[in-house]
């Protein structure tokens, strides 16, 4: 069997089980790696009537190729493409927001917070809240078999199983109307697959990591998989997490509540954005 057709019913068997419909119009998270650009290539192909959405970090060269990347992409698939520019709507470059949040944090002995921390969280909140403000009811994400099974991992070692608990194909959230549930059609595929195959199709694709990846905990545990694990060690590390999951301890509080300063959907009084901010 070709890739594109193993990649392909892979992600039929995936989408099937979620009982995703294709009458609903689907924005795509396009970073302009080879994940997020599979995602939509195979959406695009299945019959989904997808849109773009992409987040210019302003992070130099490299922000500048990757939306390069994606703009080339969605003419190719002849989709719409939404862009936020982090400059604009947040006065400065997620760079400088990242070093004076740490440097905030420093000040005030909080300890130490590492770059991707940052940039998720605040990337998260962005997306959640434009996606909904455009009226679109599910976001789709390129997470993929590696990302999974390092996240799964990561929670693991830190003692914290539990925080996969609301994790998998689709963010298992309680019904919220200003949370925007995600999909992740590649859960089950691996990475190096979906490096081969946008190589195969000459997919326009940034395939260096993002520069700021320097101090990462999930870097560690990505290089550790990425030496001892195979393809098959990370399913069946999948599958036994879905096993547990259903007996796993929801995150504490449930329930999620309106942030007290910026209004978007939080686990507590103040969503972990704005924390970062004050």
């Amino acid at each position: 069997m070709k890739l594109e057709q193993k990649i392909e019913k892979k992600i039929e068997r995936t989408l099937s089980k979620v009982k995703l419909f294709k009458k609903k119009t689907i924005l795509v998270a396009l970073s302009g790696g080879k994940d997020s650009a599979t995602t939509a290539y195979m959406f695009r192909k299945l019959g989904y009537k997808i849109e773009g959405f992409h987040i210019d970090l302003g992070m130099g060269d490299y922000s500048k190729r990757c939306l390069s990347a994606v703009v080339k992409l969605c003419e190719i698939l002849e989709i719409p493409l939404y862009i936020y520019d982090i400059k604009n709507e947040m006065g400065s470059s997620m760079c400088y927001l990242r070093t004076s949040i740490q440097k905030k944090h420093f000040e005030k002995q909080r300890g130490e917070i590492k770059n991707c921390a940052i940039c998720g969280v605040i990337k998260k909140w962005i997306l959640n809240k434009r996606a909904r403000e455009l009226g679109f009811e599910i976001i789709a994400t390129g997470h993929n078999l590696d990302d999974e099974a390092q996240t799964f991992l990561m929670n693991v070692l830190k003692g914290a199983p539990e925080l996969s608990a609301n994790t998998g194909v689709v963010t298992k959230n309680i019904l919220n109307k200003k949370f925007i549930p995600r999909v992740k059609p590649l859960f089950y595929i691996d990475e190096d697959e979906i490096r081969k195959f946008t190589l195969e199709k000459k997919l326009p694709v940034v395939y260096e990591g993002c520069p700021c990846l320097i101090d990462s905990y999930r870097k560690q545990v990505r290089e550790w998989i990425y030496k001892n694990l195979t393809t098959r060690d990370k399913e069946n590390l999948i599958k036994n997490f879905e096993k547990l999951q259903s007996r796993m301890k929801s995150i504490k509080s449930s329930e999620l509540v309106y942030c007290e300063i910026c209004g978007e959907p939080s686990r507590g009084g103040v969503c972990k954005k704005c924390k970062l901010f004050t």
